[in-house]
């Protein structure tokens, strides 16, 4: 592995399967469709957040760390599965969750990845300024000052773009696996889409692509903020990327594609496009979709697909990450479906 000289721990499932989406793509008649099954990393139900802990953990325990503090959404998938993998590792979890959706209600601030942290037994503290996240980040070392004057040593996982992107490079792995499981099978994929919101996986995946020479389209599909702000994040954190890999730099500011026209109104709220993908996916492939990420991002692919961008002949990947819980938290969006 290229990036083996970083501190890494095993908390995934992997590789996780490739599976082909015959019945979507028949009913959609046009290109080859599979789905890349990273909702199957298998802790505490999965999902893509899983990789990029293993390098954030790998860090943590090399410090001697026994605290992991870390920020996120209330329905963060994240923060639940850095709480898992802290029970897994013999370590505290303090988690910040954010009010970053003007939602209110028992199923989102109670179920769903919320009944999952207090399972887990996280210490839970809350951040009223969701969109705020250099103030997420600073209301972090608050906790962890106090893990630390209680005697304990604490571990921050940031997540604004001013601190490395460490867990990208579990991207790079999960493209290193993708491109191998496409040779073993004799398959040349054309494009994977996948969702852009920390920028993580879509920085970590490109240039795991690019490191590799693959010339396949990585097509990030908005779940956080518009297009214009996104793509400068994506291009930076692949740059970071790129170094804490020790990567010849490769990706260019062209190879970074980013669509927000299945944003809607922004992070967390519903779209009609959402609800079809996530209806569409559960009644042809049996796949389990989320509200915030992978329903706005199957969304994008059959919009493009649709639309001609993506054509018969053609093999396209839809990268699932995750996010089973957040239907829960979610769920009175689908009384009538």
């Amino acid at each position: 592995m290229p990036i083996s000289h970083l501190p890494r721990v095993t908390l995934a499932h992997a590789p996780t399967p490739l599976e082909v989406m015959s019945n979507l793509s028949t009913m959609l008649d046009g290109p080859n469709l599979y789905v890349k099954r990273d909702d199957c990393t298998g802790l505490a139900m999965g999902g893509n957040k899983t990789r990029q802990l293993e390098y954030y953990f790998g860090e943590a325990l090399q410090q001697s760390a026994d605290t992991v503090i870390i920020t996120g959404a209330v329905q963060s998938n994240f923060v639940r599965q850095a709480a898992a993998a802290a029970r897994k590792l013999g370590m505290d979890c303090e988690i910040q969750l954010e009010h970053r959706v003007a939602i209110k209600g028992l199923d989102y601030e109670t179920s769903g990845n919320v009944l999952l942290d207090r399972l887990l037994g996280a210490k839970i503290h809350t951040y009223t300024d969701g969109d705020d996240e250099a103030g997420a980040d600073a209301a972090l070392e608050e906790i962890a000052d106090n893990v630390a004057i209680r005697g304990g040593k604490p571990y921050v996982i940031h997540l604004s773009p001013g601190h490395p992107p460490l867990g990208a490079l579990g991207y790079v792995d999960a493209a290193f696996e993708l491109l191998d499981q496409a040779a073993e099978r004799g398959i040349t994929i054309d494009a994977v889409v996948l969702g852009s919101g920390s920028a993580a996986t879509h920085a970590g995946f490109l240039s795991g692509v690019r490191y590799r020479k693959d010339p396949l389209k990585v097509v990030g599909v908005c779940v956080r903020r518009g297009a214009d702000h996104q793509a400068s994040r994506v291009f930076k954190h692949c740059q970071d990327v790129e170094k804490l890999a020790n990567f010849l730099s490769t990706v260019t500011e062209e190879d970074v594609i980013v669509l927000d026209d299945y944003l809607g109104v922004g992070y967390g709220h519903s779209t009609p496009e959402m609800m079809e993908a996530i209806a569409l996916a559960g009644r042809t492939e049996g796949l389990l979709l989320d509200p915030v990420y992978t329903g706005k991002v199957l969304a994008g692919l059959i919009g493009l697909v649709r639309d001609g961008t993506f054509v018969a002949g053609e093999n396209v990947v839809f990268l699932h990450t995750g996010g089973t819980p957040a239907l829960f938290g979610y769920r009175s969006l689908f009384d009538d479906m």
